[in-house]
């Protein structure tokens, strides 16, 4: 069922198509989608994050672009990030409803749940873009720095601590020093981007090829503005 299901979606997203400009605000279509490169749709997010960060956000119609999307989603990227709920991809890249794919998790970490939609994002639904968002201030990464343990919290925890090893501060190695927190978060960052190139053969072969950008990013809870 599920085999025949995701073939019927492929075979939907390779079908002839002619590319239609993309434009801010627009919901995105089959045919916006195609004429979207895996450059262009970073350089979209980074100009929604301009945006954002000035507060100056398009306004949308949100009931309209449900209509839209209602009979199918052709988003232009995917975004691993943190649950904080300072960190929100559609507000952070002025995104609409329809636009990303979102995998939220505290720390913005990946495991083969998440390996696995974003090779569905990519392969099957056509995302450009896979970026993995950090952020200023993380409590997981301040968790993981401390060496947290509780309940479930505890596994999770521990696939930040390679961050937190490799790690180099003349300071403090816990959260009270906030520069390593933040070299942790930067470090944890570049450790998931690689991780999705280890673990996903589907994935790293769509980058070789260009089909798709892996990219890491940094958003500041403070100012609103993202680093990449």
């Amino acid at each position: 069922m599920l085999a025949s299901a995701l073939t019927y979606a492929a075979a939907d997203q390779s079908g002839a198509i002619k590319p239609e400009s993309y434009a801010v605000g627009k919901t995105m279509t089959k045919a916006v989608q195609a004429s979207i490169t895996p450059g262009s749709a970073l350089d979209i997010l980074k100009a929604g994050n301009v945006r954002f960060a000035s507060n100056k956000s398009i306004k949308r119609d949100n009931k309209k672009n449900v209509m839209k999307t209602g009979l199918g989603q052709y988003p232009l990227a995917s975004v691993v990030s943190c649950i904080d709920s300072r960190a929100t991809p559609e507000l952070i890249f002025d995104q609409g409803i329809g636009d990303i794919f979102t995998a939220r998790v505290a720390g913005n970490i990946v495991n083969e749940d998440i390996l696995g939609s974003l090779e569905y994002a990519a392969k099957v639904a056509g995302s450009r873009v896979i970026v993995v968002l950090g952020h200023t201030h993380c409590g997981a990464i301040k968790g993981a720095c401390d060496d947290v343990k509780m309940g479930n919290l505890t596994n999770l925890i521990a696939k930040l601590k390679p961050a937190v090893e490799a790690t180099k501060t003349d300071g403090e190695r816990n959260s009270k020093n906030h520069e390593f927190v933040q070299k942790v978060a930067d470090e944890n960052v570049e450790l998931t981007v690689q991780k999705i190139r280890d673990m996903s053969p589907i994935l790293k072969e769509m980058e070789d090829k260009g089909q798709i950008k892996i990219v890491g990013a940094m958003y500041d809870v403070g100012t609103g503005k993202v680093t990449w």
